[in-house]
């Protein structure tokens, strides 16, 4: 093996750690009802016919036929029964599991809350434990019980969920494969009582079920795979040393300066980022020097303003320091992968823009990659 390419002790232990934990599926919906335990049971019978060691861990049906018609031919580990309150509950054997020992365990309900007595207090709890005895685990859950989603979801539904994971639990899963159906089909389905008894369902219409309610949920799961996406191709350019923007999505990036029109600036790279639902980014860059002093503090003053007003538009606002402002503009862009760079019109003068150049036409001339807008000051 190349000296220079020996793994460090450290480097080596996470690498074994990582290859010795099991991995873990989480089929993904935005819905009650849209067919997230049906297919993974569906797809571990396969599975299991094709002789793979794949069992049950913990299977919550629904009392829905179809789902149950569907466990098959998979081995069950009998789940545990706790008591409480008078009545008996039903949880995951996780010493039975780890004692049995198969290559793959399937848990439903990744978000669920186990019972008091329980060995842990959330089932994710569970499965990372069985995660750490080298047992592959697939699971279920729904995009509103993901913490960082809690206040959106329950904006949107009216409806507050209390049991939510940590966004650490999918950002460690190995795959996440996302279960979808259209509204229409999903309300069809809760019509013709697959999903709850007919007696709820004009209930459920009127609720959590409303056409509005799911679009948002459907498009915000959506998004949320996408995003897992993105970051794996973002890991595998940089494992890979790939410089070239693939413009798999859009992001926009605005430069904004002291020039009280700059908010026109802003503003025309916010309709585009909301346009495509994207990334949005507002820049400032102090030029420092021997000869340059940076913004003064009236400056400093119309460029908090800028940013005020970037931030209410949905932007993350990032203050750069450099010695070449189209260096900083490049590198940022090159850094945050970039597809649109939105600038205003130069306040170079003629003179200054022979001696130096133009930033428009620089950033025009060195950018790779990147679409370039120029924002005209009268046009606007």
């Amino acid at each position: 093996m190349d000296e220079g390419k020996r793994l460090t002790p450290e480097e080596a232990l996470k690498i074994y750690n990582k290859e010795k934990n099991g991995k873990l599926k989480i089929y993904l919906g935005y819905s009650p009802g849209v067919g997230k335990t049906y297919t993974m049971l569906r797809e571990a019978n396969i599975r299991a016919r094709r002789g793979e060691d794949i069992c049950i861990g913990y299977i919550e049906p629904h009392d829905r036929k179809a789902t149950t018609e569907q466990i098959g031919i998979l081995e069950e580990i009998p789940p545990l029964e706790i008591e409480y309150c008078g009545k008996r509950y039903k949880e995951v054997d996780v010493e039975g599991i780890k004692k049995r020992k198969p290559a793959t365990v399937l848990v439903d309900e990744l978000a669920h809350t186990n019972i008091k007595g329980s060995k842990n207090k959330k089932r994710y709890e569970d499965i990372l434990e069985i995660l750490g005895a080298g047992i592959n685990v697939h699971t279920t859950m729904n995009i509103q019980h993901l913490e960082s989603l809690n206040d959106t979801i329950h904006i949107i539904t009216g409806i507050g969920v209390r049991e939510t994971i940590p966004d650490k639990i999918i950002n460690i899963a190995n795959e996440v494969e996302v279960i979808d159906i259209s509204s229409t089909s999903l309300e069809e389905r809760l019509k013709r009582g697959e999903i709850y008894n007919l007696q709820t369902v004009p209930n459920a219409l009127k609720n959590f079920f409303r056409q509005g309610n799911l679009n948002a949920l459907r498009e915000i799961a959506l998004r949320q795979i996408a995003q897992e996406v993105d970051n794996n191709l973002i890991e595998y350019m940089k494992d890979k040393k790939i410089t070239t923007n693939w413009h798999t999505t859009e992001r926009v990036l605005v430069s904004i300066s002291s020039s009280p029109k700059a908010g026109r600036v802003v503003r025309y790279g916010a309709r585009i980022a909301q346009r495509y639902k994207c990334e949005f980014y507002v820049i400032s860059i102090e030029t420092t020097g021997i000869l340059k002093k940076g913004f003064t503090e009236e400056e400093w003053k119309v460029i908090e303003e800028h940013e005020n007003l970037a931030k209410t538009l949905g932007a993350e606002v990032v203050r750069l320091k450099g010695k070449d402002i189209v260096k900083e503009i490049l590198k940022f862009s090159s850094e945050k992968r970039i597809t649109q760079i939105v600038l205003g019109h130069s306040k170079r003068s003629r003179l200054t823009t022979f001696f130096r150049g133009s930033v428009i036409n620089k950033i025009i001339e060195d950018s790779k990659g990147a679409e370039i807008r120029i924002v005209p000051w009268e046009n606007m």
